[in-house]
This record gives C-alpha cells, sequence and structure tokens, in this order.
C-alpha cells in the first residue's frame, strides 16, 4: 500500500529528552512498520534539528522526496508536559520550517502521478490558510484514494472552520473522546455508549464520510463504519507516555481497512498498536508484530 502523509516534522520535548514526532510523521513511521510504502509532505529547517530529522527520516524507511529544506526558519518542536497518568499537553512553537510548506504544481503532480491508495492529514499543520489550500489542491488531484483525517487538536492552534473543511474531504475520521466532547456540546450527555453512537451518526451524516472512530484511551475505542455501530475495548499496559499512541492507533486501522479485515479485527489491532506504543516513551519506540500478538491484537 503506498499512502501520503500530510503535515508537521517536529521535535517533541520532554524534560531533557527530544524525541522526532510530529502526528503525520508518527502516523508515517508506525505505517512504515506495518510494511507499506509511505511519502511524507512536510519541511525542515537549514539547522541541526532539521538535519537530525532528514537522518531519522532515512533510518525509518520514510520517503523524503517532499520534504522541503527552508533556510532561515526553525525545524518545529513542541514542549511537552506529562501528567501522571502519561498524557502529554503540548505547548508547540510557532512559526517553524513546516508554515513555510508550499506546494508547487509540479509537486502536486508528482503526489498525484505516485496514485496513492492513502492520504493521511492532520489539524495542526492546517492553521495557516495557505497550508490548507495546498492540501485541499492536493486531494482534488488524488480523487481516488482514500483519506483519513485524524483531528488532533492542540490548543491556540486549531479553527473550528479548518476542522470542517478537512472533515468534510475524509473518508475516515478519527479523534479522541476529548476532541470529540470539545467539538460537540451533545457528546457525553446521555448514556455513554449511546452519545458515542450518536456523535458518530451525526459526523457521518455531517461530512458524508463511510467511517467515524473515536479513540476511549484505556477503554478502547468505538467505530462507526457503514451503518454499523462498534465498541472495542482497550489492552492494560504500564504507560511510559501516550505520545504518538493515536498515531500508530491510526497506521493500525489503516492497514486492518486496507487489507478487508471486518471492523472488530481492525479495532482489536489497533487497540493493541496503541496500547505497545504507548508502553514505551516516546512516539515511535520499536515495536513488532509479534508484540502486538502478545498483548491481545490480532
Amino acid at each position: 500500500m503506498r499512502i501520503v502523509s500530510i503535515g508537521e516534522i517536529l521535535w517533541d520535548v520532554i524534560g531533557p529528552t527530544e524525541y522526532l514526532g510530529g502526528a503525520p510523521l508518527n502516523f508515517a513511521a508506525h505505517a512504515r512498520k506495518l510494511g507499506h510504502e509511505v511519502y511524507l509532505v512536510s519541511a525542515v529547517g537549514e539547522d541541526e534539528r532539521g538535519r537530525r530529522a532528514l537522518q531519522e527520516l532515512e533510518r525509518l524507511g520514510i520517503a523524503s522526496e517532499f520534504v522541503q529544506v527552508i533556510p532561515g526558519k526553525r525545524t518545529g518542536t513542541a514542549e511537552v508536559e506529562l501528567d501522571p497518568s502519561g498524557k502529554p499537553m503540548f505547548r508547540i512553537v510557532r512559526p517553524a520550517a513546516y508554515d513555510s510548506v508550499r506546494l508547487a504544481p509540479e509537486q502536486t503532480k508528482r503526489v498525484a502521478n505516485l496514485q496513492p491508495h492513502w492520504i493521511y492529514f492532520g489539524t495542526l499543520f492546517h492553521a495557516s490558510q495557505p497550508a490548507l489550500a495546498s492540501t485541499l489542491r492536493l486531494l482534488d488531484r488524488v480523487p481516488s484514494a482514500q483519506r483519513i483525517y485524524d483531528v488532533n487538536l492542540r490548543d491556540g492552534n486549531w479553527s473550528l472552520a479548518a476542522v470542517e473543511r478537512l472533515a468534510s474531504r475524509a473518508s475516515v475520521i478519527k479523534l479522541s473522546d476529548s476532541e470529540a466532547e470539545c467539538l460537540d456540546a451533545s457528546f457525553g450527555g446521555e448514556g455513554e455508549e449511546a452519545s458515542v453512537k450518536h456523535f458518530c451518526e451525526r459526523w457521518c451524516d455531517q461530512y458524508k464520510c463511510k467511517t467515524v472512530c473515536v479513540t476511549l484511551g484505556e477503554r478502547g475505542c468505538a467505530i462507526f463504519h457503514d451503518h454499523t455501530f462498534t465498541e472495542a475495548p482497550g489492552y492494560k499496559v504500564e504507560v511510559a507516555d501516550t505520545v504518538g499512541a493515536g498515531d500508530a492507533f491510526a497506521a493500525a486501522l489503516v492497514h486492518g481497512m486496507e487489507q478487508a479485515w471486518s471492523i472488530p479485527k481492525c479495532a482489536a489491532f489497533a487497540n493493541a498498536v496503541a496500547a505497545l506504543v504507548a508502553s514505551r516513551p516516546g512516539a515511535i519506540p520499536e515495536w513488532n508484530a509479534e508484540e502486538v500478538g502478545r498483548i491481545g491484537g490480532v
């Protein structure tokens, strides 16, 4: 499977340690671990962090043909604080190199010529109108690709208008329960299962997408697909931090859907991959399919 992932490259600064991250990069790295061909559309600065990022992309096997190097701009960073449960709070430092990404017409054509099976995009990268317009043009050039929109709201780095425009272009929308509550005041206002189900139904209807997935942390996930609602329990692990766990979930979900697995099987696999990643520090820890199986995934 060929995947194009669009968005930010940044370094997550957690205490004295830096981990390469950014949701689109994390997604790309985990998709690559699952055996897929992945291209990243992003940018780094002409600085030491940018050089390290490009070296890491090569090591991870992610194609960097569409990763631009922007002179005079800093490679992105996010200052991360973890609460006692390992849940992160992010302070995104902007402007960053990825804010200057512009796809020239010939680059857009080159991406389209790859004929990707899936295109991934999130919200943070699209806080600027030029970035949003660039992505929408690219989506128009590849109408056959499935699109996963991983909402990933970050304080001060999103707008409802951008969320609505991106959601309307998605085949699959994935978001957390806290993001669903932020975007829809009725979420959580009734019995929990009914609330999640009604939210998914409304969003599928509003944005004309095939699938809406709500992640529920250690409780697993809920997926509404083809008018059928599925809940899948999570797997209990000792959490190191949850940075990147949702991105790993998204990659595993796309993997399962592309294999034409049943939705319960996709959900179990994605929950297991996310749990494994949460049990290790950083957004892109080492893991393999055998370890996922031991946790309980497919």
